[in-house]
């Protein structure tokens, strides 16, 4: 019996860096958002359902899209990612418009999820190759549900930037064995020549390998990993109290807890897929011209959703 898959798409971030609204900006030649090459690439693959982690006051817009071609193909599923969906005897601090973070958007998700679950972020093209190997990884004899054995897919740093400033990437570390170490989240990198570098503060700089393995935020799950966001979050939430409006509450860093606990074990799926993305709106003619190449290559058809209106 074949295992069912879902895509979790977090869609939830205000794309402040970007100037607007970027998971909804046609890129593709078909005027197709790059959500909708993600969702794509994870029906070839043998994912069944799709759901959607997005901010309530995007819905409207959200759902016309969604509503007109990616429904068209799969289960599909919105939640919301609320910034009040906090556990018993924490409030919303005063003026906090951002939202959680990555572990958060994920926890999200779960009253839509019962099976194994990939999570990606809504405005990254991770590539084809990247969703049929996790969901080999998902479905591979002796998976279960009730084991907390995960996967990520490892991209090459060097393959992950933008000419146009920095970026936040997990820093992986990988064992003999292909499994995940730790994944340290460093919030600003950039391209320095051929290699790359990273700051904490600004003022101090520290250098990154080019094939340094990073996690873009790709990961394959299975239910499991509810109960560990649903335990770790109050705890974040009382020892971040005193910069409770600006924390987030990061997918990288509680997997690299689990791993350190012995309470999970991750396998990193290298792959060579150059990621494309719009961290900043000076990326969008790259990402374009990257598309269009694909479908010149033969990857993509020029139009992805034929009977989308």
């Amino acid at each position: 019996m074949q295992t069912n898959l879902a895509l979790v798409v977090l869609a939830a971030g205000i794309g402040s860096r970007y100037g607007g609204l970027k998971q909804m900006d046609p890129m593709g030649p078909g005027g197709e958002i790059i959500m909708d090459y993600s969702v794509y690439d994870a029906l070839a693959a043998g994912f069944n359902k799709v759901v959607f982690v997005i901010a309530k006051a995007i819905e409207e817009a959200f759902r016309e899209r969604i509503g007109r071609t990616i429904e068209r193909q799969c289960d599909t599923a919105y939640v919301f990612q609320r910034l009040d969906d906090l556990p018993a005897g924490f409030q919303n601090p005063v003026g906090r418009t951002k939202p959680w973070g990555t572990a958060h958007a994920a926890l999200a998700s779960r009253t839509a999820v019962d099976g194994p679950f990939v999570v990606i972020n809504a405005d990254d093209f991770y590539g084809r190759t990247a969703y049929q190997a996790a969901a080999d990884y998902l479905r591979r004899p002796g998976a279960s549900n009730a084991t907390a054995d995960y996967c990520m897919v490892g991209y090459r740093l060097g393959n992950t930037l933008t000419e146009h400033g920095h970026v936040a990437r997990g820093i992986c570390a990988v064992d003999e064995a292909g499994f995940l170490l730790h994944a340290r989240e460093r919030t600003r990198i950039e391209r320095a020549g051929a290699a790359a570098r990273y700051t904490e503060d600004g003022e101090q700089w520290f250098p990154l390998a080019a094939d340094a393995i990073v996690s873009m935020n790709f990961w394959g799950f299975t239910p499991r990993i509810y109960a560990d966001l649903s335990e770790r979050f109050p705890h974040f939430l009382a020892e971040n109290r005193a910069n409770i409006a600006k924390v987030e509450f990061f997918l990288p860093n509680v997997v690299a807890d689990l791993i350190q606990q012995g309470r999970a074990r991750v396998k990193v799926l290298a792959t060579a897929e150059k990621w494309h993305g719009v961290t900043y709106a000076q990326d969008k003619p790259r990402v374009k011209a990257a598309l269009q190449a694909l479908v010149d290559a033969g990857v993509y058809p020029a139009r992805l959703w034929q009977d989308a209106v």
